[in-house]
């Protein structure tokens, strides 16, 4: 059954360039308006595009993929999208850089099993990389704070008159808005620094008074 011919891309964030995997699937004969892009993470299925795709394929239908970890990097939700799109859906899927993963082929039940063989590794393979990312990523972050180093957004430095500006505000004397303007900073961030500030004092409160000489004194007479 001759049906129409689809292709799926995908980068994780709207930074990244897709022009190498939509110009791939352009080479197989993918029309414009039949290629699905998603601008997301691939650690799940739940993407707009995808989802779109999937309910469209029909039986017969054809779905070029530049590779699969384009498809998704969660070995078992790819094994279980494969099960749907192929047994299910009854489409064809071709990875261009893996040309054993190509479903037109091997319609027997030897090539079948060499492509789930080889479709299960490699997604064991995009998963595992995925996994080693994270591992490096929270290595270096560990050993990043044992240094001393601040990751993140660099912190917002406050004028030294803002504790001024904040009891002005706490009295109602000015609006967080003109608060804000006064300080330098975004209305978010001031209200952020005031609970910042607030939490500061409530803790400086609650935290029991050093005893004065006199009162060592007192102690030692009554003693």
């Amino acid at each position: 059954m001759k049906g129409k011919v689809y292709g799926y891309a995908r980068v994780s964030t709207t930074e990244q360039n897709e022009d190498r995997q939509m110009a791939a699937l352009r080479n197989q004969g993918v029309k414009a308006e039949n290629i699905y892009l998603d601008k997301v993470s691939g650690r799940d299925f739940e993407r707009p595009m995808y989802q779109r795709l999937s309910r469209i394929l029909r039986e017969g239908d054809l779905l070029y993929v530049k590779s699969i970890d384009r498809l998704g990097r969660n070995y078992q939700e790819i094994i279980e999208q494969w099960r749907i799109l192929t047994k299910e859906k009854k489409a064809d899927i071709v990875i261009l850089d893996m040309p054993l993963l190509d479903t037109r082929n091997g319609k027997d039940l030897m090539g079948t099993f060499l492509s789930d063989i080889v479709l299960q590794v490699l997604s064991f393979v995009a998963e595992n990389e995925r996994v080693n990312i994270r591992q490096r990523q929270r290595e270096g972050i560990e050993i990043a704070q044992k240094n001393g180093i601040h990751l993140g957004r660099p912190t917002k430095n406050l004028p030294r008159y803002f504790p001024l500006i904040f009891e002005q505000w706490e009295n109602g004397e000015i609006t967080g808005k003109a608060a804000a303007k006064h300080c330098k900073l975004s209305r978010s961030t001031f209200y952020r620094k005031v609970k910042e500030l607030r939490n500061t004092r409530l803790q400086q409160a609650n935290e029991p008074t050093p005893p004065t000489n006199q009162d060592n004194r007192s102690q030692h007479n009554r003693k």
